[in-house]
């Protein structure tokens, strides 16, 4: 995965313009290539980070939908209505942390 800034976007994008046109003439200065990966091994570093923190995120939520299991399966009557909207709005958390971790993995 690449997380790219946008001052990291442009730049690659203007290099790899410079690079295109420099390659019809097949001249292409080594500088640019060495600039490039320089951008994509920064931005996959970034990447690699930030999906470990997305799989942190989602481990945490399902730990926290197991409790609310919990909670809701030993509350008393009385509470038992709190306890099922806790477990739901957990059961939100983990969807949407799963989505997070499946679009990062795609990109």
């Amino acid at each position: 995965m690449h997380s790219y800034t946008r001052a990291e976007s442009r730049e690659r994008g203007k290099l790899f313009r410079q690079g295109f046109r420099q390659s019809f003439a097949d001249c292409v200065d080594p500088d640019i290539k060495r600039k490039i990966e320089r951008i994509d091994q920064a931005a996959a570093e970034r990447g690699t980070l930030e999906l470990a923190a997305l799989h942190k995120v989602q481990a945490d939520a399902r730990q926290d939908l197991a409790a609310a299991k919990v909670v809701e399966r030993t509350a008393p009557r009385a509470d038992k209505p709190a306890a099922r909207e806790a477990r739901k709005a957990a059961e939100q958390r983990v969807r949407l942390a799963e989505r997070a971790v499946q679009k990062a993995e795609r990109s």
